[in-house]
């Protein structure tokens, strides 16, 4: 028997589950349940959830025996989120990374944003499959693939749309309205470019807004974790859960952070009339060719205009022609290492040697696409005192930030740049450690074939940046943004 909750779940959002919550008429419990069926229903196809909570029904009706006895916690209390499979929980299901390697690991204690989203009263429904190693792996691996969990499809054109990485299952377990929100982890667009893919919201925060201690690391001078949802008002919702000062992460200690508790007061699309936004044309090539995906950018730019947006058309960034230095490629392994060194001994690896050691003692498992991503990586020291590395991390946050967001948006009083939702725009925002917010904003039915190499045919975002901590800034225009222009629809999955 169909639960009676499994249409009326597609495309709800956060506030419409809390106030039938609230009302009564829906429980958590209900709400948990039918999200499982329905995931049990179509995830088969898109590979997006590696594993369920089983205790997740339980944990829900605790929650409702808690509201009609207690009260609610806030705007997160019962509803079901996702996490990442490289994001620590200390409960029945493991933290991978995507990896066979780590099939068998659960995490001693919960990473904080796990321990945040519990406090506030979320559901832990399950782990989303990710690209292995958040694509630190292998060069040629597509990405959304993992030796644990396969290939993550896009539930627009399973096998035949582009689903981004490395995020791609939290991604697309939204999209599909297989959860009410994610969380994934981004590095280098790995939030925002699969939000992009799969017509959903991405934000990813200004790094050390959020904290990463318990989360399984790429390079954390650019990792941050951050919200993955079907709507503006969402993401803003849980970025509020997620942020917060933890002693474990330095990078929440440092002087000037600013972070709130709660993002909802900045969904105000009257904001755009007042908003100033540049186009940073450079950032356009890898839409070179590709006349739909070119015409949805003007189709925005004229959406916010239309909204009373100035919008600075073209602007330059004095770091366009600037060539980056390596700085992931030497991390990964010292923070890397660090993280597995504290893992039971009874799991067989405990630093990125021993990782690269079981993937070819299983290659036939773990090596369909091959693994000279972390060869190159071990190569380095794995101490962070190489001269070429000190050199390059020096260099990108100076050119990252002074001569290219900061500059631009100082030297027009912007307050956002608006770049296409692909991967050149989100890389020097890596760089610089800021923030960034993907939105839905049309979708291709033709499609070409990117510089990259991938099918550009679906769903298309935009891309808001700011400069750090400007998240409520970015927030209101996206919110502005969604308000004026709606283009988001689910997949056709039933």
């Amino acid at each position: 028997m169909e639960n009676k909750w499994a249409e009326w779940i597609v495309e709800a959002d956060i506030p419409r589950m809390q106030q039938a919550m609230e009302n009564g008429s829906l429980s958590s419990e209900e709400l948990v349940q039918a999200y499982m069926d329905r995931i049990r229903k179509v995830d088969g196809l898109l590979r997006s959830i590696l594993e369920l909570n089983p205790d997740a029904p339980g944990i829900a009706k605790a929650l409702d025996k808690e509201r009609r006895e207690q009260g609610s916690r806030g705007t997160l209390h019962g509803i079901p989120v996702l996490l990442k499979d490289n994001i620590g929980t200390a409960d029945s299901l493991h933290t991978s990374a995507g990896s066979i390697a780590l099939a068998d690991h659960y995490a001693v204690e919960d990473s904080f944003v796990a321990a945040k989203l519990r406090r506030a009263g979320a559901v832990l429904l399950g782990k989303t499959n990710m690209t292995e190693w958040a694509n630190a792996m292998s060069s040629s691996m597509w990405a959304g693939y993992s030796s644990r969990g396969g290939l993550t499809l896009n539930p627009y054109g399973p096998g035949e749309f582009f689903v981004g990485g490395s995020s791609s299952g939290s991604a697309v377990a939204i999209a599909a309205n297989l959860a009410a929100a994610a969380v994934g982890t981004e590095t280098a667009g790995s939030i925002v470019c699969p939000a992009s893919q799969n017509f959903i919201v991405g934000l990813k925060p200004t790094v050390g807004l959020v904290s990463r201690s318990g989360i399984i690391p790429f390079a954390r001078s650019q990792d941050t974790a951050g919200p993955m949802t079907r709507t503006v008002t969402d993401a803003a919702i849980l970025l509020g859960a997620l942020a917060g000062e933890d002693e474990r992460d330095e990078a929440t200690m440092a002087d000037g952070r600013r972070a709130l508790a709660d993002y909802s007061p900045f969904l105000d699309r009257s904001f755009l009339k007042t908003a100033r936004i540049g186009v940073p044309r450079f950032y356009y090539q890898e839409l070179e060719g590709d006349e739909e995906r070119l015409a949805i950018i003007e189709q925005a730019i004229a959406t916010l205009r239309e909204a009373g947006a100035t919008v600075i058309d073209p602007v330059s960034l004095p770091c366009e022609q600037q060539e980056w230095g390596n700085v992931m490629g030497y991390e990964l392994k010292s923070h890397l290492n660090d993280y597995l060194s504290g893992l039971d001994e009874s799991l067989p690896v405990h630093s990125l040697k021993d990782v690269i050691a079981f993937n070819e003692a299983h290659a036939e498992q773990a090596l369909k696409y091959g693994q000279d991503g972390l060869i190159r990586c071990e190569a380095t020291s794995g101490t962070l005192t190489e001269q070429n590395y000190l050199d390059a991390k020096a260099q990108n946050k100076e050119h990252a930030r002074s001569q290219g967001i900061d500059y631009v948006l100082k030297e027009h009083s912007l307050d956002a740049l608006l770049l296409p939702g692909c991967w050149d725009g989100s890389d020097i925002a890596g760089k610089a450690g800021y923030p960034l917010i993907a939105v839905p904003a049309g979708y291709s039915r033709e499609g070409a074939t990117s510089p990259g190499g991938y099918p550009t045919k679906g769903p298309f975002g935009v891309i808001f940046s700011g400069a750090a901590y400007s998240e409520p800034a970015l927030i209101a225009i996206a919110f502005g943004f969604e308000q004026a222009s709606r283009h988001r629809f689910p997949p056709a999955l039933d």
